[in-house]
């Protein structure tokens, strides 16, 4: 009978409990994952002739923070749905190379079902993937690199409560809708030849240039790009069925899978890119040599002042400034 009483009991302080949760506006995490998608975003998913089920696509930019939900519209392209703030991530421009290093990853990640978290302990999360086949072939590491709620981040991306229950309702519909994955492109920043020439000494730079093909293909097509992985570096544009070996060397596939319009674009910005860092460099080279030279002329009207003084003048004269002429005595000429 007391174990009865003892049962009863508990039961009675479990749902009193589950009340009480429910005025606070508390919810189980399985309720969180279960949200519907507000109306407003349907309206708007309406309008540009898109619905929940289907494709999506995600890009993220770090310096903006910004993350952007793009979903295949009426006549088949992808169109912007919406674009969320980045409460924080973690570390610096440039990609995640080792566990701890408190970087937020960059690159091309698939993401399918078994990579949605509707139990974590940030609301809601998506895992990115990291590390992927190019982050392997680096022999990059790294584990539970998220997209998440929380607005806290130690090498994630973080968002409000209210933009992560958005986000993964229409990646969860994205999915009931029979699509096996979408594509998240994380870069440092919108890919142009001004941003990159910005960050020309970065070492990050020869992978900015890597990936910046995939950004030109989607700005070019408004459509997810594929991607693989030769010779250690992104290839794009070839069937999806390819499964290349990460670190062996690229088929001749891989450049005829670039439309001549592409190639053009690609070839451009390249040597914009090039003209861009070649007149940086030698603005700095002038720099310095008009600096050595002006120190030099300081010592030499150093010297001189030095010599009409009958001594030495220690450090040097700016030479911008005229040196006095010594006072002459009476008598003299």
């Amino acid at each position: 009978m007391r174990l009865f009483h003892l049962v009863l009991t508990s039961l009675v302080l479990g749902l009193v409990l589950l009340g009480l949760a429910a005025c606070a506006g508390i919810q189980p995490k399985s309720a969180r994952a279960s949200q519907p998608i507000p109306q407003e975003m349907l309206n708007r998913l309406a309008a540009l002739g898109s619905s929940p089920s289907a494709p999506m696509m995600v890009r993220i930019f770090k310096q903006t923070n910004e993350l952007e939900v793009w979903k295949q519209g009426s006549g088949g392209t992808f169109k912007l749905v919406k674009t969320y703030d980045i409460c924080a991530w973690s570390g610096v421009l440039g990609p995640k190379v080792k566990e701890g290093d408190r970087q937020a990853p960059e690159g091309m990640y698939t993401i399918t079902p078994g990579l949605m978290n509707p139990n974590s302990n940030f609301y809601l999360a998506f895992n990115t993937g990291f590390p992927n086949k190019f982050d392997r072939s680096w022999g990059r590491t790294g584990s539970n690199l998220m997209v998440h709620g929380a607005c806290s981040s130690s090498g994630c991306y973080s968002m409000t409560d209210d933009a992560i229950a958005e986000i993964y309702a229409l990646a969860r519909e994205t999915f009931r809708g029979g699509n096996p994955s979408f594509l998240l492109q994380v870069f440092p920043f919108r890919m142009t030849v001004d941003n990159l020439a910005k960050h020309a000494d970065n070492p990050s730079l020869p992978f900015w240039k890597n990936i910046k093909e995939g950004y030109d293909r989607f700005e070019m097509t408004r459509m997810p790009p594929t991607w693989d992985v030769c010779e250690k570096k992104y290839v794009f544009g070839l069937p999806v069925v390819s499964s290349l070996d990460p670190k062996a060397s690229c088929p001749s596939s891989v450049k005829s899978a670039q439309s001549p319009e592409l190639k053009s674009k690609l070839l451009a910005d390249e040597a914009a890119l090039d003209a861009r860092i070649a007149k940086a460099n030698a603005e700095a080279e002038a720099a310095i040599r008009a600096q050595a030279a002006a120190k030099e002329r300081g010592e030499a009207i150093g010297s001189f002042i030095g010599g009409l003084f009958g001594g030495e003048v220690s450090g040097t004269v700016d030479p911008t400034i005229v040196p006095p002429v010594p006072a002459r005595k009476p008598g003299q000429g």
